[in-house]
């Protein structure tokens, strides 16, 4: 890289992949390095990340853990959901939806601390490369990027480990080996690839799933939930009011205990190629169709139509990086505006890996029990009406039948 970094702050996990980064940065460029690992809510202890960066000679001052869980809900998982978005029809777009906030908070804190570049542990091959950058550049167009899997020659795990272990760096007895598959994880997902999932031939093994349990062995008793909304968001399971992360805490418990949301796809990547991936979303799945359920009774068919059209673009913007551009901002400022009366309470049965719907009610309702019923509707609807608006609607097709 020309013009060398003087300071770096890192994306830093603790792990041995970014630990490594970490003292390849100190060697190839000579510079600060700044560590920041995100609590996103993956459930492992971050404190040993701490320590980790002490031993490797980082200040005090420059190591930043914080706990982002109700700004990565608030701010990013929920907005999603409002728009129901899933990836190629089935991707609740886990991991794509935290790296739009953890660029932000390595931006800001090169802000704070005079750093003049960025730097992450995401591989040449693979999407988050691209979503950190889209996002750090959106954020700070002068930024420097800093992507050694990009640049340096450790191309394989015999050279990481090697790499390692001449700069004294701790290495778990495990990692000597081949790690059976690559894990991401936070509170709304997680994400297993590689390794013995790459062969999407085969089922992938039962111990890939940490975070629900077999469906098969879930309950024999189906268990009934209820979540409501505000605005399209969720603000209290069973009457209990509670904040964004906190609910989807709540709901991720719910998701394991009754194995509700795992999914096996091979998905398209953003770089071309085809990846198979194993993905947990216990509470995302069960909060997408309670969202649903809601819209059902609030939204309006043209605006939910519409909704539903935009959809797939605002879920590939995601996807591919592009949290921070125009077009997403402007497609999320049409999915608030559908979301205003978009409250109630939604009753779920969750049972043996399915949440589905089976009652739903509003203030805001425009489900009308007077118009649909089979029973005399006192004159709410007349039936003779459909008669002339079946004829308007059929008019050009007559006239092409005629064309013959």
């Amino acid at each position: 890289m020309s013009n060398k970094p003087k300071k770096v702050v890192l994306a830093y996990s603790g792990g041995l992949d970014t630990s490594i980064i970490l003292k390849w940065l100190q060697t190839q460029y000579g510079c600060e390095v700044v560590t920041f690992t995100a609590d996103l809510g993956q459930g492992e202890e971050l404190e040993p990340a701490r320590a980790k960066a002490e031993l490797m000679g980082i200040k005090k001052e420059n190591i930043y853990i914080e706990d982002v869980r109700e700004e990565f809900v608030r701010d990013f998982v929920f907005p999603m959901f409002r728009a129901n978005a899933v990836y190629e029809g089935l991707y609740l777009l886990g991991t794509s939806i935290a790296r739009p906030l953890i660029s932000k908070r390595l931006v800001e804190i090169a802000h704070e601390t005079g750093a003049d570049a960025v730097a992450h542990g995401a591989t040449g091959k693979g999407n988050d490369q691209v979503r950190f950058e889209l996002a750090a550049y959106a954020l700070d167009p002068s930024i420097k990027v800093v992507a050694p899997w990009r640049e340096w020659d450790l191309s394989s795990r015999t050279k990481l480990l090697a790499f390692a272990e001449a700069h004294q760096i701790p290495i778990a007895k495990d990692k000597h080996g081949e790690a059976p598959f690559s894990v991401d994880a936070n509170l709304l997902h997680t994400s297993s690839e590689g390794k013995v999932l790459e062969d999407p031939a085969q089922e992938a093994p039962e111990f890939v799933y940490q975070r629900t349990v077999r469906p098969e062995d879930a309950p024999d008793t189906p268990e009934m939930i209820e979540i409501t909304f505000e605005k399209g968001d969720a603000v209290a399971i069973n009457g209990e009011k509670m904040s964004p992360a906190t609910i989807l805490t709540a709901l991720n418990e719910y998701g394991r205990k009754h194995g509700i949301g795992r999914l096996d796809l091979v998905e398209n990547r953003f770089v071309g190629m085809k990846s198979r991936g194993v993905y947990e979303t216990p509470g995302g799945t069960i909060l997408l169709e309670a969202h649903r359920g809601i819209e059902q009774i609030t939204l309006d068919r043209g605006a939910g139509h519409l909704k539903d059209a935009l959809m797939p673009q605002y879920a590939e913007l995601i996807y591919n990086g592009f949290w921070y551009s125009p077009e997403r901002e402007m497609l999320q400022a049409a999915i608030d505006k559908s979301q205003e009366h978009v409250e109630g309470t939604v009753r779920l049965k969750l049972y043996k890996g399915s949440a589905n719907v089976v009652a739903r009610w509003s203030d805001k309702s425009l489900y009308s029990e007077a118009h649909v019923t089979f029973e005399d509707d006192a004159g709410a609807y007349d039936q003779k009406d459909a008669a002339g608006f079946i004829k308007l609607q059929a008019l050009r097709l007559r006239l092409l039948g005629q064309r013959g």
